[in-house]
Parts: structure tokens; C-alpha cells; sequence
């Protein structure tokens, strides 16, 4: 819990040492866009074998910058993340995804020329669960009755429901923005979320002590600067 605290604690500063930086420049104001694809894993203790679950990722978004390296970015979107088991040489196949509605509000540090900049993002982010969906095949909540199914591997997470809907934690991105115009640009980012929040119950009697989001996002974004 302290660590959590910290780390929450760390994003805040650095949302409120970019705040203080943007006293004594003009502001700008953008709002726009982003879509592309999510890499998501979970991180389960005890750990499960597992690869990326390949999905989708896409937001609104709303920036104030100044003119002088520093802003905040605010968005609206949605990620699917989950996971995906890994069986190895085995014929099975179990994805669970996740998709969440999420809002993150975001520091915003950049430096560049006015028509290229290099910029990295970092900040607390909340989320809210509004689907789920399990493809699989095999009957995942009979492992037993399966002959070649691998009797010590752990099965509980393939069956079980989320039971924390809600989700919060930490993203962190870098990228590169480049202008069209004095008014138009596009962005690429690469980002990386990493939930502090557990999807399955984790007291001492659960099975799971820890069941956290974590998910890969690469986009390409459009923005329209208003002012």
C-alpha cells in the first residue's frame, strides 16, 4: 500500500510541478483523437502462464500546453486488455478481454522545433469495467473432465468472475508529435499502464494476491489546436 502511495503520490508532484511551469506563457489548447492497439497481460501472484492478449485501444483527448515545455493532457477512451493463457505446445486456447473505460489526466513534458517534438507523458489514470468476454476451446469450467488438460496448472482465473469492476493505477507514454500545420498534427505514442487494483478478490483465503492490469498501447493521433 505504501508503494501504491508513492507512486500516486510521485504522478501527482509531477502534475502539479508541470502546473507551477506554465505561469509565464501563453497557453494553447488541443483537443483530438487516438486509436490503435493494446498488448495486455495480467500480473497474477501466483503467476500464470501467459502472452499478450491483442486488442483495442482509443480515447478523446484534450490538452493545454504552454510554450514552454510543459502542459496536461485529460482524456476520455477505452482499452481492452486481459490476457492470454499460454499453453505452449499444447492444443488449447483461452483469451479473456477486458474492456474498460478509462480516464487518465496526464503531465504533459515535450521539447522540439514547431514543426516536430519529442514529448513523454506520465500521470494516475481510473478505470471502470464495462465488458467482458472469454473465447476459448475447450469447456474452461471443467478442466477436470479434459484427459490431456494439464492437472497442476492453475484454473480458477479462467472461470471466475471480476469482482472489482473499478480499476485505477499508473500510465507513462513517450512519442512524437508532428505538425501538418501550425494548427494541425499528428502523434504517435507508445504507452504503458500498470493497475494498482486488483480484478479478483485477494485476502488471504483467496487464491490470487494479486491480479493487476498491465497493457502495452501503440496509437496514432490527430489534433486540432483551438487557441
Amino acid at each position: 500500500m505504501r508503494l501504491r502511495q508513492l507512486i500516486l503520490s510521485a504522478a501527482l508532484a509531477l502534475g502539479a510541478l508541470g502546473a507551477a511551469g506554465q505561469t509565464h506563457y501563453k497557453p494553447h489548447i488541443s483537443i483530438g483523437g487516438r486509436a490503435g492497439v493494446s498488448m495486455a497481460e495480467m500480473s497474477f501472484s501466483p503467476s500464470v502462464k501467459q502472452s499478450w492478449n491483442l486488442a483495442s485501444t482509443g480515447a478523446f483527448t484534450f490538452r493545454y500546453t504552454e510554450e514552454k515545455l510543459f502542459g496536461f493532457i485529460a482524456e476520455l477512451g477505452w482499452c481492452q486488455r486481459g490476457w492470454r493463457e499460454n499453453y505452449e505446445e499444447l492444443p488449447f486456447s483461452y483469451s479473456r478481454t477486458l474492456t474498460y473505460l478509462q480516464l487518465p489526466v496526464l503531465t504533459h513534458i515535450y521539447f522540439g522545433s514547431p514543426r516536430a517534438k519529442a514529448f513523454i507523458n506520465l500521470g494516475p489514470q481510473i478505470d471502470f469495467l464495462i465488458g467482458s468476454s472469454i473465447s476459448a476451446n475447450f469447456d474452461y469450467r471443467n478442466t477436470a473432465a479434459i484427459p490431456d488438460y494439464p492437472k497442476t496448472r492453475q484454473t480458477e482465473q479462467l472461470y471466475a468472475d471480476v469482482s472489482n469492476k473499478f480499476d485505477y493505477g499508473i500510465s507513462a507514454s513517450a512519442g512524437g508529435e508532428f505538425y501538418i500545420s501550425p494548427r494541425n498534427s499528428l502523434v504517435l505514442e507508445a504507452r504503458f499502464y500498470f493497475g494498482l487494483g486488483n480484478i479478483f478478490p485477494a485476502s488471504k483465503a483467496d487464491t490470487f494476491s494479486a491480479s493487476r492490469n498491465m497493457s502495452l498501447e501503440f496509437t496514432l493521433g490527430y489534433n486540432f489546436r483551438l487557441k
